[in-house]
This record gives C-alpha cells, structure tokens and sequence, in this order.
C-alpha cells in the first residue's frame, strides 16, 4: 500500500479498515505479540465488551457448489463454537470471530482465492476453508503469510502442511480403514473406485489402491465429474467390472445418482462413501432403497448423536437444528484452533507467525472425547498422522440416517503404513 502524505487521509484509512492491524507487530497491555486480524477493540459481538477481538475467516460452500448441503451446517457449527468460547471466557484477553468475514466459494479454486485475497487483509487465520483442490489455490499464499487453516476436507496432503491444522484420518487411511473392514465382513476380490479427480477423490482412490495391493484385491480407478446427469459412465463401468466393493467418493447427489443408477440395472455389490458422500436427504429420494440395501458410510468420528462431552456441547449449542453430521464436523474442526490460539497466547505472541509456531508445538488436542486422547498431533508431523476411523450403515432412524457398525479403530493395512508424501502422489 503507498504510504498516504497526508494526515487527514491517514485518520480515514484507519477507520476505514474498522480497526484491524496491519503488518506491524504490537505489544498488549497483557505483553502478547499482535500483528494482522486482532484488535484491541472488542469484537462486533462481544460477550465482553473489555477484551479485544481475533477475527478469524471462514471460506466455504455456501450457495451453489456440491458440497453446500453440508457447507452450511459445518459454517453454523463454527459460528456456535466460537459463541461458547467467548462465553467461557475467550482466549486469554480475546473473544473471537468468525461472523465478520464468512465468504462462499462455490466450491471453485478461482473464486476461492478471490475472496481469501479480499478477507487476508483483516484475518489472524482461517477458521474453516472448505475443500481440498479449493484450499489447494490459495495454500502457497497461506505459507507465504503464515496464514494458518483448518480445512473442510481430509486430503492426505495436509500432513506435510505446517499451516494446515486437520482433525481426523484422511481420504487415504479413511479407505484403507474401509477395505481392512469390507475385507473381513464382504471377503471382496474385486475393489474399485469410483471418485472425483483431484486430491479429494484421488486420495481416497490411492488409499483404496495401496490397500488393495496390500490385500490382494483387484482393482480398478474410475474418475468421474460432478453432476447427477455426468454418472453414466461410472454406472456403466460398474454394471460392466462388477466389483464386489465400490469405495465412492463423490459429492452427495453424485453418489444417490450412482448408487441408485447402478441399483436399478441389477448391481448388487457393496458401497463404502468416504464422508462427504453422505447426506441424510438422500434417503428421500429415488435412490434411498438403493441406499439402504447397499451403502454403508466410512467417517472420521462419531455422528451427531454420538455420547461423548464434546458431541452433548455442540447438540446443546445448536438447540432446534435438524441433525447433520455438517455440525459434527465444523464443531470437531474448530477444536485445533483453539487450540493453536490458547498456545500462541501462552507463548505470548499472537502474531500470524507465532500461532504457525503455536501449531508446530501441539502434540495432542483436546476435542472434548470426540476424537480420542492422541488426535492432533502437530508437533509430530507426517509421523503423528491420525489413522482411526468408523463405519456406519443406513437407517432412516438414526439423527443423521446412519448408525455405527464399527467403532473407531485402525486397521492393519493403515497401521502397516508409512505416510512419506500425499497418497494421491501414488494413484
């Protein structure tokens, strides 16, 4: 920015910029280092109006792309989160925010870094960014300016990200955890994926690859785009292939399209969705016999209804929602950060820098028992990969139309490996 001659336009930039730091590192009164996205002013919403304010960014599916149906949720969820920490107390001598600077990225790289260019100025980090070729955009930007995220997606790429704080298995552990799993129940001896390209369905794909090599399968790679009208090909290589387990990883409407698709020409094999495939509204459409007599769910924890202190407090915090696991999802992404955040305070430097430097000390996170003891270790790089994960199967009784089957484990396939680049280097 050029520096302004004159004083009177200096004092309007500063109100201008509503208050939020720029570069330049300041000293609190509380002796802990700010830079850019904090504010000694309290923040828009406060509980308490004496502490100041950390403005975090949220960039996510909001309107038109594939995953807005559990987009949204995953947003409200954060927003609720965020609400009971600072009715707790805050972080140290802050409340937080994570109203101010909400922007959709219709699930476009493009548009993705547009609106993360336009919120960077005024964020200390990014509370969520959703998708994995979404977040890929703008990830040279965020190392570049040590801006830290929790991303909506489990890429296995993120491992080897000082400025990505994941929660849960990814893709690539997520799939092998499926086929250790349909290997002891369906004793499969074909295995193919059909999957989204890019380091979301690729992932996934290379997971389901590696295990089946590891467990003698055949296997076959089918990538397909986005849209319930583009499925006829992974229909046809199905009905054609005849796997005895399909590990799917698609948007949801893609995966009732498929399963359905392939449901009505006679196939009778297995589906295992990676998590974002599922959508308890799919049980109302056409599809939904198809879903029930064939589809089961893998995930990166318990569903909404799930018993466990962290699972009671997102439930208590979002009275009146109609359940989705979108919730259960932004409210276990959330933890890390706070985590993050409590640390740099602790350290004394809240600066975009010291909160990546927070984040490379954090061994373990506490995720109030939906995650269990061990999850969120970043101080251990590649090496402190989280490798557990859950099946679930249909039922339209259930808050989220599916019901655990097998409770969060490793597999042996997963515990055997060593993550030494992303997995979908290796489809």
């Amino acid at each position: 920015m050029k520096r302004l001659a004159s004083g009177a336009a200096v004092v309007l930039l500063a109100v201008a910029l509503g208050g939020c730091r720029g570069s330049d590192t300041e000293t609190g009164e509380s002796g802990v280092k700010t830079d850019v996205g904090v504010t000694a002013e309290p923040c828009p919403e406060a509980v308490n109006k004496d502490k100041g304010c950390i403005y975090l960014g949220i960039i996510s599916d909001l309107t038109e792309g594939p995953f807005r149906a559990l987009a949204v949720p995953i947003t409200d969820a954060q927003k609720a989160f965020w609400k009971r920490v600072n009715s707790n107390g805050g972080i140290g001598d802050y409340e937080v925010d994570v109203t101010k600077y909400v922007r959709d990225n219709k699930y476009n790289p493009q548009v993705t870094n547009q609106v993360y260019q336009e919120i960077k100025p005024n964020i200390l980090a990014l509370a969520q960014t959703l998708g994995s070729p979404t977040t890929a955009a703008i990830l040279p930007d965020m190392k570049a300016s040590n801006v830290v995220g929790s991303p909506a997606a489990w890429t296995s790429a993120y491992a080897f990200e000082d400025v990505i704080i994941e929660s849960g298995a990814n893709y690539c552990i997520e799939s092998m955890n499926a086929l250790d799993y349909a290997n002891e129940v369906y004793k499969p001896k074909k295995v193919m994926a059909v999957h989204l390209a890019g380091d979301y369905g690729d992932d996934a794909a290379a997971g389901a690859k590696l295990a089946s090599e590891k467990l003698g399968f055949e296997f076959a790679d089918v990538k397909t785009d986005t849209g319930t009208d583009k499925q006829a090909g992974a229909v046809g290589a199905i009905l054609q292939q005849q796997p005895d387990v399909v590990i799917l990883t698609t948007g949801p409407a893609d995966a009732a399209a498929v399963i359905g698709g392939a449901a009505a020409r006679g196939f009778k094999g297995r589906f295992i969705g990676t998590s974002p495939t599922w959508n308890p509204a799919l049980l109302q459409s056409p599809a939904g016999p198809a879903l029930t007599a064939l589809y089961e769910q893998s995930g990166p924890w318990g569903s909404w209804g799930t018993d466990s202190p962290g699972h009671k407090a997102m439930r208590d915090a979002l009275p009146g929602k109609t359940p989705s696991d979108g919730y259960t999802s932004g409210w276990v992404w959330s933890y890390p950060v706070k985590a993050a955040l409590e640390k740099a305070v602790a350290n004394g430097d809240l600066t975009r820098a010291g909160v990546v430097a927070a984040v490379k000390q954090l061994s373990s996170v506490d995720y109030e028992g939906m995650l269990p003891a061990g999850a969120g270790n970043f101080a251990g790089g590649p090496g402190g990969t989280f490798k557990q994960t859950q099946i679930s199967k249909v039922d339209a009784t259930a808050p989220t139309g599916v019901t655990k089957v097998r409770d969060m484990f490793e597999g042996p396939t997963a515990k055997a490996f060593t993550l030494d680049k992303p997995c979908f280097e290796q489809l």
